[in-house]
């Protein structure tokens, strides 16, 4: 059996990366897939593949750091579906050439990466929730990172964003438990995606040579489809009594 068979699943930043991944797969996995993406050309790219290969899905573009456009796109939602049962908090961004030591660090370069990575996720929650509530529960799963768990350099504000996510997270499993919807959180890292890219293998104080085989156990870099089938393991009634955990997903660089 399908493992989201009959669910309405929304994710944000499903246009690219591990989100992309995530949204072809809860749709194979039987769920209808509603892509919350600010590319239009991505987010519609991905709905396309979803119908096309015999699944459902709707596009709804959508900023998700903008508050009143987080409310009209859930709102829409709720017009065009009446609920959701899941809610995949994906969507996150990492500016490895304008984040910085606290020291060092545009305010307004910070509050640009706090409002998307952590306002985004508590606007889309705030939303999900209300719905949720009115159909007898549901799941979310939020996305952290290794920089909200240890002390990554040169991204103050990056991991001030994922460490409040993890707080969050556990906050929301006490606060709304009692509804019947869960709230867990994965925490990746080393996923080899556009991000990354951008944050480590840009970067010429990176080495990827000693990464792979000094700081990485798994002595590889992660797939986004390994995170994409965390979060359906999570979403899923395979995962019914977990609610609050934060699953770290990065190949044991955490505790190396």
């Amino acid at each position: 059996m399908q493992q989201l068979q009959g669910k309405t699943v929304a994710i944000t930043g499903g246009g690219g990366g591990i989100g992309h991944c995530a949204a072809k797969l809860f749709a194979q996995e039987g769920a209808t897939v509603l892509i919350l993406e600010v590319n239009e050309q991505a987010g519609r790219e991905t709905e396309a593949e979803i119908l096309q290969s015999g699944g459902r899905a709707k596009f709804y573009g959508v900023d998700i750091s903008d508050w009143a456009a987080v409310q009209a796109a859930f709102a829409q939602i709720e017009r065009d579906f009446g609920r959701i049962d899941g809610l995949y908090n994906n969507a996150s961004v990492f500016w490895g050439k304008k984040d910085a030591p606290l020291d060092a660090l545009d305010m307004d370069v910070f509050e640009r990466i706090v409002k998307i990575n952590l306002f985004g996720l508590v606007y889309c929650s705030k939303c999900a929730v209300q719905m949720m509530k009115k159909t007898g529960g549901g799941a979310i799963v939020n996305t952290a990172s290794s920089a909200g768990v240890i002390g990554i350099p040169k991204c103050d504000a990056y991991t001030a964003a994922k460490g409040g996510t993890i707080s969050l997270t556990r906050s929301m499993a006490v606060e709304f438990g009692p509804f019947g919807i869960r709230t867990n959180c994965i925490a990746p890292a080393a996923i080899r995606t556009p991000m990354v890219v951008e944050s480590n293998l840009n970067d010429p104080d990176f080495d990827e040579t000693f990464f792979l085989t000094q700081g990485t156990p798994l002595r590889r870099w992660g797939r986004p489809e390994e995170i994409a089938q965390t979060a359906l393991f999570l979403l899923s009634e395979s995962a019914s009594y977990l609610n609050g955990a934060i699953l770290v997903a990065d190949g044991g660089i955490t505790i190396s």
